[in-house]
């Protein structure tokens, strides 16, 4: 992996998109809900309790925008977000792996998303967030396969880079690049980030921007 995929004015330039507006726009319960596909999306998808609202809200820099929860399984809608005067839209998945519902509510919720990333034309890349002090496990070999077969491209984003130590997180990067070299629709970097400490953070939002092409 490349210490310098952005240079100090691509992080810039995402910097100054982020730091405009950042809004929710709306949560959809069925893919009759979605908004017109007419703006540029990236989804961030990863298991129940992985971080993915902290990791929002980091990206945007607005503590509150997307909802944290300490219980696992609380996103049961695709959740929208408008950044930037209507630049992209960060789009919040339902979580896999753990929810306190019932079965069939949890599979109602869970395939709403799978339905998201194979039917949505303006997607131009999913992140997969993967605890960074565990790695990935056998549900997240399970996305990975279900994004190579829809052939959406995804980028694996390791969360609480705080939690590890360096050594450690140069550690599980590496081995997560080398899991996911032969899977065809992944994007071949992996990203460490901390929400609490800003980690990665100012990289993911050229990411962002990069996949967008704002």
């Amino acid at each position: 992996m490349s210490e310098a995929a952005f240079d100090a004015e691509a992080l810039e330039a995402a910097r100054k998109l982020f730091a405009g507006e950042a809004r929710f726009m709306m949560g959809a319960v069925n893919m009759a809900g979605l908004p017109d596909s007419d703006l540029p999306e990236v989804a961030f998808a990863g298991r129940s309790n992985v971080g993915k609202s902290s990791l929002i809200n980091a990206v945007t820099g607005r503590g509150h925008l997307a909802r944290a929860s300490n219980e696992p399984g609380r996103t049961r809608e695709v959740n929208f977000f408008v950044i930037g005067d209507e630049k992209l839209r960060l789009v919040d998945l339902p979580g896999y792996g753990f929810a306190r519902a019932s079965k069939g509510e949890v599979k109602k919720f869970q395939n709403l998303g799978r339905d998201y990333l194979r039917g949505r034309p303006n997607l131009k890349r999913a992140f997969l967030l993967i605890d960074s002090r565990h790695g990935l496990k056998p549900v997240d070999e399970e996305a990975m396969a279900a994004f190579d077969l829809a052939a959406v491209s995804y980028q694996i984003i390791l969360t609480k880079a705080d939690k590890i130590s360096a050594k450690d997180v140069a550690a599980v990067t590496a081995r997560t690049l080398a899991q996911i070299g032969k899977r065809p629709a992944a994007f071949p970097r992996v990203l460490a980030t901390s929400s609490e400490k800003g980690t990665g953070i100012p990289e993911l939002r050229a990411e962002i921007v990069q996949a967008c092409s704002v």
